[in-house]
């Protein structure tokens, strides 16, 4: 009976253990009273970085309230777009929130929520290109020059559905914005929320947008495996704030209109 007892302390304890172990990313947020999110504020809208240095946004300001939610702080880590899976399975943070598109790939190594919005691959083009590039299927040809940012599906679309074209990828995406103005490069391959910013942005009469999107691109937050328990609770908050007219709210601030564009870098 002795040893009955025993053994089963010593699986209560093992089970404590695992359990405490594989406390969710959630449960670890409140806590410690801070929910750390890992991003790149270089999407435009959904994470930049104004004139007095915050970074702001449509994805910073769902994040906000789903903190507000836990009854946490938040705090954004920023961290290189390239290196952000990495940084996150090594808990340099709890989750992704940086635009990221869901797919089977980055899915193998990483857990993903519901998506809070849909974009698609659109393209900015030189203005001397007009007419002559009609879609993406002009663009697959070893006379033409091709940039987007590193590690996004906007490199991945241009290296597989692009393959005949040259391509050269950038940290950021102003930068792979300006080869295209600058008339280094034809065209720019991009997620349509930001193309239709960066055209008044940084186009100078010399872009022209293409706004027909030719990718399915769901954007989610990403955790690490096996984090159900977060998951379940991000995926209702999600739910709650398209409900409750939140989420509305704070799309038509970063969608409707670009007023926020005066007060960036």
């Amino acid at each position: 009976m002795k040893k009955l007892l025993a053994s089963l302390v010593m699986g209560v304890c093992a089970l404590v253990g695992v359990s405490a172990a594989n406390a969710g990313a959630v449960d670890e947020a409140v806590k410690r009273g801070t929910l750390r999110v890992g991003m790149d504020p270089t999407y435009m809208p959904f994470e930049m970085t104004n004139k007095r240095g915050q970074i702001v946004g449509f994805e910073v300001d769902v994040l906000k309230a789903m903190a507000k939610a836990m009854g946490v702080k938040l705090e954004l880590v920023s961290t290189g777009y390239d290196g952000i899976i990495p940084a996150l399975l090594t808990d340099k943070f709890d989750m992704i929130g940086s635009g990221m598109t869901l797919t089977q790939e980055r899915n193998l190594r990483i857990n993903f929520t519901d998506p809070f919005i849909v974009v698609g691959q659109t393209l900015l083009i030189r203005k001397e290109l007009e007419g002559t590039i009609k879609s993406y299927k002009d663009l697959n040809d070893a006379k033409y020059s091709i940039t987007s940012k590193i590690g996004t599906t906007g490199e991945f679309v241009a290296k597989k559905q692009l393959s005949k074209a040259q391509y050269h990828g950038f940290d950021n995406e102003p930068e792979a914005v300006m080869d295209v103005v600058n008339g280094k490069a034809d065209a720019f391959i991009y997620d349509s929320p930001y193309n239709v910013v960066a055209v008044s942005k940084f186009g100078a009469g010399k872009l022209v947008y293409l706004d027909q999107p030719f990718t399915y691109e769901p954007l989610a937050f990403g955790l690490r495996k096996g984090d159900h328990d977060s998951i379940n609770w991000i995926n209702n908050y999600l739910k709650q704030i398209r409900e409750d007219g939140t989420y509305a709210r704070l799309h038509d601030k970063w969608f409707k209109n670009t007023d926020w564009l005066k007060d960036m870098e």
